[in-house]
């Protein structure tokens, strides 16, 4: 008797789910699916799951690499006299730290640019620059088509004899888009200008390929500060002598956030050649 009750709720537990199966059979039936984009694959087109990505080996560590090991400059390896040049491009530079942390003995900044623009940090950067112990000497960005005698008052008004080590220099970059001969001729005078404003030559800085295509033959007595940014040091076309060389624009000097330019004398040249001459002035002023 018990074994045909158990039989007797098993047969009524399969009539149940039968009746389940169907009501939901019921209910989709009739029920659409709904449809889905289709995906049309460009012939040459792998899908992603077929496509190959580069395997990413990882590097092997270089024995002769040391990271707790001080970064090796130029400055520390060479006999050389090195320095840096700077404008407000370096923002708010920490001349202290600058002092005292690098072999840096010179800095040249900014002074002006054209007829008017006027260097938003040289009054800060050379009384501190001076202060902390570099030579210090100022410049001139110039700007061919402005007027020159504009460019002169510019100039002579932050670029105060008083205040200079280091002969004037000037800044050539560009033509301004006039014709090799006109740019020249504009320069030359202005270079004139300069020599009688503060009685001595200034120091001319140009790049290596500006100095080939357009200054060769024009600029012969002038010393110059020659920017080229590889290893090997500058020859120019004519193989004329070179006072300077700006060897990097991605320097890295503690005190100066971001890059600044560093530069070096070439071959035997040192801050004696191009050192502010007062006594020139003084005699000028006895006149």
């Amino acid at each position: 008797m018990k074994r045909r009750y158990i039989l007797l709720a098993f047969l009524i537990a399969m009539m149940a789910a039968g009746d389940g199966f169907a009501q939901r059979s019921r209910h989709h039936k009739g029920r659409k699916r709904p449809k889905t984009h289709r995906v049309v694959r460009k012939k040459g087109v792998k899908s992603k799951r077929h496509r190959r990505t580069a395997r990413i080996v990882p590097k092997e560590p270089n024995p002769e690499y040391d990271p707790n090991e001080p970064v090796i400059l130029c400055e520390d390896t060479c006999s050389h006299v090195h320095g840096i040049d700077l404008s407000h491009y370096q923002g708010r530079v920490f001349w202290e730290t600058v002092g005292e942390n690098t072999k840096m003995a010179y800095a040249y900044l900014k002074a002006t640019e054209g007829g008017d623009r006027i260097d938003e940090h040289f009054e800060r950067n050379i009384q501190l620059a001076h202060r902390y112990g570099l030579k210090v000497g100022s410049y001139h960005f110039f700007r061919p088509k402005t007027p020159l005698r504009e460019q002169l008052i510019n100039f002579r008004t932050q670029c105060r004899p008083a205040e200079q080590d280091l002969i004037p220099m000037i800044d050539i970059e560009t033509t301004g888009g006039l014709p090799t001969e006109v740019f020249c001729d504009s320069l030359i005078t202005f270079l004139g200008m300069i020599e009688k404003e503060y009685r001595q030559m200034p120091l001319l800085y140009t790049f290596r390929n500006f100095y080939n295509k357009h200054l060769i033959g024009k600029v012969n007595d002038y010393k110059l500060m020659i920017a080229m940014y590889t290893p090997e040091e500058p020859v120019l076309v004519d193989e004329r002598d070179i006072t300077m060389w700006q060897y990097t624009s991605k320097g890295r000097i503690l005190g100066i956030n971001g890059f600044v330019d560093k530069s070096r004398f070439m071959g035997s040249h040192g801050l004696r050649d191009i050192r502010f001459q007062h006594v020139h002035l003084a005699e000028e002023k006895k006149r």
